[in-house]
């Protein structure tokens, strides 16, 4: 029953908490340096940029219909869309106001939304931590009956074996007495003995 108890890293337990922060600031700069190099006020860019926000946003609406609608698949492409949107907004505005505006704004969804997702991946985590738990003393406990049965066991096959030895001690014991005689103990009344050919041994 001893298991090997692992740590978990600090980066792998920090890690999931910082990808949304992660995710909308990677974008935020990348559309900056897309804004360095040429992207402010650019009309062909903020079209490019909002045609493929409104194309991520319907996929993601299509992949959420319907009772087959993959909400996976949903989720991706609205994330793909705001993230679509912020970088095409932080490409094309200039100055710093509005682009970390958006940051902020985007940010705080993603993490309202991952919050959804931590909460109950924690319930099923701490469910299935419960019912290993569970099994865990069921099992223990069934153990500990086996191992008190095979115990008695044990203890009641030692017995009959010390008795049996002692028996038959006394069987020879008896045989070796002088002037032994069994057909006297039946005449008696006595119960009668297993009978043994003792002198041949002796």
């Amino acid at each position: 029953m001893n298991e090997q108890i692992l740590a978990r890293h600090w980066l792998a337990v920090f890690a999931p908490k910082a990808a949304p922060a992660l995710a909308t600031s990677t974008v935020l700069i990348l559309a900056r340096i897309w804004n360095a190099n040429g992207a402010e006020h650019s009309v062909g860019n903020a079209v490019l940029m909002t045609a493929l926000s409104l194309g991520a946003a319907a996929a993601g609406a299509c992949a959420s219909l319907g009772r087959s609608g993959d909400g996976v698949l949903a989720g991706t492409a609205f994330a793909a869309s705001g993230g679509l949107a912020l970088a095409g907004v932080a490409g094309y505005a200039d100055g710093w106001s509005l682009p970390l505006l958006l940051w902020v704004l985007a940010t705080a969804i993603a993490y309202g939304l991952a919050a959804r997702y931590w909460r109950t991946d924690r319930r099923e985590r701490v469910a299935s931590e419960r019912q290993t738990t569970a099994r865990r003393e069921d099992h223990a406990h069934i153990e500990r009956v086996e191992a008190l049965r095979a115990g008695a066991q044990i203890e009641v096959a030692r017995t009959g074996a010390a008795y049996a030895e002692q028996l038959a001690q006394a069987l020879v014991t008896r045989a070796a007495l002088p002037g032994f005689d069994p057909t006297a103990l039946e005449r008696a009344g006595l119960p009668a003995l297993p009978s043994l050919d003792m002198t041949k041994e002796h």
